[in-house]
């Protein structure tokens, strides 16, 4: 029987999420010493020390800010995350959120909330009160998505399905998300033409360099009057100095954001949520199990599936023997790889190699064992980051 997988978990996990992991050959904890893998959901990693041993991290989410990305990708550790597995949560809250803003709910409850239960005249100042919060129904407004990843797909079909229209822009758009994107959708050429056009605003990018304060002063110059802006994203998306100088113009109409922080608090035209993107049972189930059967396909076979750090290299086993190589994407690296192999004498059944940014990876299939001798050469070539050798335990 092969050594069980140790896996250190930094913060309640789902349970059905674990169960992924067989008990048999994986044994998890939070005072592991020496994990082969670290399964975490928003505890900051940044400050940690991460054991040599760790092969592989997995963000039970989406966002990847509280990890070190950058270092794991230097020593060839891959970091999976959950894309789409919370994307029905983040939806349904978009939607709550533009009937928050259309039909003014926030500061209807908070008038209903002062009134006196024991007063006689309260019925009449209900029915007084309520004029102050006459909102718009949705049906006949412009939606503009950016993003239109698997959130932002179900946001648009959603918002369709009330009889919205539709406009959409993401100049990298998948092909599985243009596929499963309604044909209702309006295409947009930009940014700048989304914000002149839409009633409502929401905004379904990761935040990288290129997304960071994307909806700024310049963008917002365009905001058709009035307008709604929906951030479920990522807080940096926005340049928040220049929405709330926005709102004080009036010119932006509300700000809806699942990001409170001393700036967006308490303004008066501000709704900010506590973060309840992906808080349901339903969102931290799936992305628990999305994440942990990425991890058991990484650590038994190799395949990389969402790791935002490498490539997808998805292949099936044709032998018994497999060896896993990350290296920096420089040339010659598959040519070294392939001779080392060459020179021990084996014979490879099957490889495939890809590249993401600065790291690539390769999986290799041959037909005998494997002897520490040639991994230890392998890892010795100049680039190479880490090199496992993965025989199929039977």
């Amino acid at each position: 029987m092969a050594k069980p997988f140790d896996i250190l978990i930094l913060n309640a996990i789902s349970q059905n999420g674990l169960k992924r992991l067989p008990a048999e050959r994986y044994t998890i904890g939070k005072e592991v010493a020496n994990p082969d893998a670290i399964m975490v959901r928003s505890a900051d990693m940044h400050s940690m020390e991460i054991a040599r041993s760790v092969r592989a991290i997995g963000r039970a989410g989406s966002g990847t800010n509280n990890i070190p990305v950058k270092s794991m990708s230097a020593r060839g550790v891959p970091v999976f995350n959950a894309p789409g597995a919370n994307a029905n949560a983040v939806k349904e809250l978009v939607l709550a959120g533009m009937l928050l803003a259309a039909r003014n709910i926030g500061g209807a409850m908070k008038f209903v909330s002062s009134l006196d239960p024991a007063d006689t005249a309260m019925e009449k100042k209900v029915e007084d009160g309520k004029k102050k919060f006459a909102g718009f129904e949705l049906a006949g407004h412009t939606l503009g998505v950016i993003g239109l990843g698997k959130i932002g797909c179900l946001v648009a079909d959603a918002a369709i399905k009330l009889g919205m229209d539709v406009l959409g822009y993401d100049p990298e758009i998948t092909v599985e998300a243009a596929w499963s994107l309604p044909s209702q959708v309006k295409k947009a050429n930009s940014v700048a033409e989304v914000l002149k056009n839409a009633n409502f605003i929401s905004i379904h990018v990761p935040l990288v360099d290129a997304t960071r304060k994307m909806i700024n002063a310049e963008m917002l110059a365009h905001v058709k009057h009035g307008a709604v802006l929906l951030n479920f994203s990522r807080e940096g998306v926005v340049d928040e100095a220049a929405v709330l100088a926005a709102l004080d113009a009036r010119k932006l109409g509300i700000y809806v954001c699942d990001f409170p922080n001393a700036k967006v608090n308490n303004h008066m035209h501000v709704i900010a949520l506590p973060h309840l993107g992906a808080s349901t049972a339903e969102a931290e189930e799936n992305c628990a199990m999305m994440v942990a059967d990425q991890l058991r396909e990484y650590l038994e076979h190799g395949n990389v599936q969402n790791a935002v750090n490498f490539p997808n290299v998805v292949m099936p086993r044709e032998s018994n023997f497999r060896i896993a190589v990350a290296n920096s994407n420089v040339p010659n690296m598959l040519g070294q790889i392939s001779t080392a192999m060459a020179q021990a004498g084996l014979n490879i059944r099957n490889m495939m190699n890809k590249s993401k940014g600065d790291v690539a990876y390769t999986l290799v299939d041959v037909d005998s064992e494997v002897p520490v001798k040639v991994v230890d050469s392998i890892a010795g070539i100049n680039g190479v980051l880490a090199v496992r050798y993965i025989p199929l335990e039977g």
